[in-house]
């Protein structure tokens, strides 16, 4: 009997990554699913990632994703495209556009069961963008539309409607420019040369000749032409030959020979004089300033001016919308309300507690025997008794957790899935919304990577030779759940994100807080607090086998020190199952993710609580202790 696998999708992720393989004509290729948008680097082509559930538009959309890769694959050579491309930002659009295009008609010309798959991913990619609801050209990117247009006169397939509606608005624009330059389209194909060519001269046609720079043919032209030049001159005759000439005339003419060494030695002397008299000239100029040297490059971090970095090229700061559907996050976050269910109630009766506290110190903050302010009812007897007594005023005191802005910085490593990130996710949920009731600004990061034990960075690392210890190796990802500004009823959907297969991986802890630490300095509140909730040291797999064991250890007790030092942040930290306290200096370490709730509203309620002068010589003491 044959055993079931743990995941129904994986049997049809592996015959579609050895379909992949085949169709590109590359066994050697690697073929990866991941929540990454999808692409091609070096030998790896990323598809997108398919569910356990394994829906109708995911497997088309899988399918259709790997077919385009697998045919840019086969038919694109990198160095005839970089060789033809325009400088220009729309040139280069278009260009791309059009080569795209092109291959993926060839794939249609050569395996005509990839063009439905294509459609597919078209007609998906189309609707994401919105590309059926546009109705103006000047909405519709035309780029975009250049290449649907390429494609359907290239196969003679009907585009997808989505895609059509976008290619429609500019079809008659473009035949009108380029018709006479389009009927040549069949006979380039075959020839990305000539496409190339082809493709430039399109985007002449269209308007935006002042974007294809220097004509890549002419060019090489002139470097033949200097080629030819330079071999002419090596095939010059020697000047020896010329002195043995002259040698053989003055044996010959010995008067005549006398007269010429005569003149030439005039003529050295005169070439010395001359020679002196520069130098002298030289010597009486006054010294100009030394060319300025190149700025040295900023170090990768403020904590350690050692720590480095391999390439920081693929690292992204993105917004949690930006890595799901509207339609997937509220899937997601109503799985994470549903699993969270029981545990929802007890951390609101610990947000409500935090909130009675905080409100109780707004409600006695009030400064009195002002000269200015709110008349001062209490005090009116005294006037009353004695009229010559001035009228008391008093003045409500800023309390200081009302100029405050919160930081939560929530580990979203791999080691988190599971119970970890969900409970993490429902606390951040509830106590934002519980400090934004009391004016109290909250901002939501996460951080992880890219990619399991290394990303491009890798990749690029790998294909320089593997230069000896070359810092952080892997591509982070730091992900903007909620902004501080920004109101939780409009952020909420994105903190089910976390509960996303595949996005959870590594972590870079170090990286994370100074990224945090940056942007809460840029805030204009006068009270900073930072929150870390994490469940373990930093681990990534790819930058620890090639480094230090201790290096990224090292780097998050640098960023910790430079934190606490500055003092602009007031920084505590939570570890769940995990001994934080050696890294942190103000921070509590929980066994189990179901107390996180607790830990989080005491430590904010505790801050809150203690006046941060009063705070700050209290930590000036135990250090001096």
């Amino acid at each position: 009997m044959k055993k079931p696998t743990d995941n129904p999708a994986d049997p049809f992720k592996k015959a579609l990554a050895e379909a992949t393989k085949v169709m590109a004509d590359d066994p050697e290729l690697n073929v990866a699913y991941t929540v990454d948008p999808a692409g091609m680097a070096g030998d790896t082509i990323r598809l997108p990632q398919v569910s356990r559930r394994m829906t109708r538009d995911e497997v088309l959309l899988a399918r259709g994703t790997a077919d385009a890769l697998a045919m840019q694959r086969k038919y694109h050579d990198v160095n005839t495209h970089a060789r033809y491309a325009p400088p220009g930002d729309m040139a280069r659009s278009l260009y791309e556009a059009m080569e795209t295009a092109r291959c993926e008609a060839m794939g249609a010309r050569d395996m005509p069961g990839t063009a439905g798959n294509i459609d597919a991913k078209i007609e998906s990619e189309a609707r994401r963008a919105g590309y059926d609801q546009i109705k103006q050209t000047s909405d519709a990117p035309l780029p975009v539309a250049a290449g649907y247009l390429i494609r359907h006169l290239a196969t003679g397939r009907d585009m997808p409607p989505a895609a059509a509606n976008v290619m429609d608005l500019w079809r008659g624009f473009i035949e009108n420019q380029a018709g006479g330059t389009l009927d040549d389209l069949q006979e380039r194909l075959s020839d990305q040369a000539s496409f190339a060519k082809f493709a430039r001269q399109i985007i002449q046609d269209l308007g935006y000749g002042d974007q294809l720079g220097e004509d890549p043919d002419e060019e090489n032209e002139d470097q033949e032409d200097e080629a030819s030049d330079d071999q002419e001159e090596q095939q010059e005759p020697d000047s020896s030959g010329q002195d043995d000439q002259e040698d053989q005339e003055a044996e010959a003419d010995p008067e005549r020979s006398q007269e010429e060494q005569q003149d030439s030695s005039e003529a050295q002397v005169s070439m010395d004089d001359m020679a002196e008299e520069e130098m002298t000239d030289e010597s009486e100029l006054p010294d100009g300033e030394a060319p300025l040297e190149p700025p040295a490059p900023a170090p990768a971090s403020d904590a350690d001016p050692n720590y480095l970095v391999y390439n920081d090229t693929f690292d992204e700061e993105i917004m949690a919308e930006e890595l799901a559907e509207p339609a997937e996050l509220e899937r997601l976050r109503a799985y994470l309300d549903q699993q969270l269910e029981p545990l929802k109630g007890a951390v609101s009766r610990l947000a409500n507690k935090l909130q009675r506290r905080l409100q109780a110190q707004q409600n006695r903050s009030w400064l009195f025997d002002m000269e200015e302010g709110i008349l001062d009812a209490g005090r009116l007897a005294r006037v009353v008794a004695n009229p010559t007594t001035p009228l008391s005023f008093k003045v409500e005191k800023d309390t200081e957790f009302r100029d405050t802005v919160v930081t939560l910085l929530l580990d979203n490593s791999g080691s988190m899935r599971g119970r970890p990130i969900s409970i993490a996710a429902i606390c951040a949920d509830v106590l934002a919304s519980t400090l934004e009731r009391c004016d109290v600004k909250v901002e939501v990061l996460g951080f992880t990577t890219r990619a399991w034990k290394g990303g491009q960075a890798r990749e690029k690392w790998l294909a320089e030779g593997r230069p000896q210890q070359p810092g952080r190796l892997n591509d982070l990802r730091h992900i903007i759940y909620k902004k501080a500004d920004a109101p939780m009823r409009r952020t909420k959907a994105n903190l089910g994100l976390m509960m996303k297969e595949g996005l959870l991986k590594e972590n870079i802890d170090g990286e994370a807080l100074e990224w945090a630490h940056r942007r809460m300095l840029a805030r204009p509140e006068q009270r900073k607090i930072l929150m870390v909730i994490s469940d373990g040291a930093p681990v990534d797999d790819s930058t620890l086998s090639v480094n230090p064991a201790n290096y990224l250890e090292k780097h998050l007790r640098d960023v910790i020190a430079m934190v606490e030092k500055r003092k602009q942040v007031e920084l505590i930290a939570i570890g769940i199952g995990h001994d934080v306290t050696r890294y942190y200096q103000h921070a509590v370490t929980i066994t189990d993710a179901e107390q996180l709730a607790g830990a989080m509203t005491e430590q904010l309620a505790g801050l809150f609580d203690q006046d941060p002068r009063a705070r700050a010589r209290t930590m000036g003491m135990k250090k001096a202790l």
